[in-house]
């Protein structure tokens, strides 16, 4: 036998109040007394009723969806920022949806329709390279409002980001690498025209400078956050003639690969040459030697964006450039095995 259907109806009958009494304790329960409200949620929970979250959806013409988008879902760094977000969303009406924009080219796959066609009701970008055009639409279709960059943003746009202090940082990473006893220290970059790659380079080249340290063009070294990066920066280390000391990678991923290298060449880590990640991913404290880096509070920056974008959500008509501001979140130095004082 079919199970009958518990209507709103059926909730109002066993709480002995009105149907829109019921309404209003789902809706904005604020506003009933603590009694109505517990009256309310002792019928939902004797009858079974459960909320048509679809049909509410309809009636208030939103999705019920947030976006996130994820430029490498196989990269292990976004997992803490993609618990961050579903925790904070967590107990609200929305539902967290991810898209990986690795290869994606411009215009492919038009994010501004996920918002303009109602499938989703914001987005949070973790990837800083979208196009030009993808965030002109988002300004002429007035969704620009429904966007804010979390951990990566794009340069000189007037939306809201939240990210980790990365140029101080790199500072930290230096300074660390001076106070051992280096003094010769190489650095391998993330991807040209990236902002993370960008902050992190001026902050360890003033820190450089700042400290008097010597600048070699060739310990500057292009990767791109990849292992594969890492590994060919140890090979041109391996070829040099004058070696650096010490080596502050732009991702943990890079010096796990640059470790994985010079080891193989017999060069060892920490007592020939130090190296210092960024990041803190969960695999640094486990890797041999155990990584000295610079932790983001990754959750936290998850947290922080997703309440970024619900704030926006509820208060629509706010201008982007008022939520403009960056919302900057520290970040530490995690001292352990790679990094030692020079040799000799």
């Amino acid at each position: 036998m079919a199970q009958k259907t518990v209507r709103i109806q059926d909730v109002a009958r066993a709480a002995g109040v009105s149907t829109a009494t019921v309404s209003r304790a789902l809706s904005n329960p604020d506003i009933l007394s603590e009694r109505a409200r517990k009256a309310v949620q002792d019928a939902i929970r004797e009858t079974g009723y459960r909320v048509n979250q679809a049909a509410r959806n309809l009636r208030k013409q939103r999705a019920g969806a947030l976006l996130v988008l994820v430029p490498n879902l196989g990269n292990p760094f976004f997992s803490q920022i993609l618990a961050g977000i579903s925790a904070r969303v967590e107990g609200t009406d929305y539902a967290v949806l991810i898209k990986d924009t690795e290869g994606l080219s411009d215009g492919q796959g038009a994010l501004v329709d996920y918002v303009l066609d109602s499938r989703v009701d914001g987005i949070i970008s973790l990837d800083g390279s979208l196009s030009a055009a993808e965030l002109s639409a988002f300004a002429a279709g007035g969704a620009d409002g429904r966007l804010v960059f979390a951990c990566e943003w794009v340069a000189d746009s007037p939306l809201p980001s939240v990210r980790s202090d990365n140029a101080e940082g790199a500072r930290l990473a230096v300074r660390h690498l001076h106070g051992l006893g280096h003094s010769r220290i190489a650095h391998v970059t993330g991807p040209e025209g990236n902002v993370l790659t960008a902050a992190r380079r001026t902050g360890m080249l003033e820190e450089r400078d700042r400290l008097g340290l010597p600048g070699r063009s060739d310990w500057i070294m292009r990767g791109n956050f990849s292992m594969e990066s890492g590994q060919a920066a140890a090979r041109r280390i391996i070829a040099m003639q004058d070696r650096p000391s010490a080596v502050f990678c732009a991702s943990d991923m890079v010096a796990f690969g640059l470790i994985a290298t010079l080891t193989e060449a017999g060069i060892r880590v920490p007592q020939d040459i130090s190296v210092i990640g960024f990041d803190d991913i969960e695999m640094s404290q486990f890797f041999i030697p155990a990584l000295t880096t610079i932790r983001q509070d990754r959750r936290t920056l998850g947290v922080r964006a997703a309440e970024l974008l619900l704030s926006r959500l509820q208060t629509p008509e706010a201008e982007p450039g008022e939520a403009g501001a960056v919302d900057l979140v520290g970040v530490e130095l995690i001292a352990r095995a790679s990094t030692a004082p020079p040799a000799g």
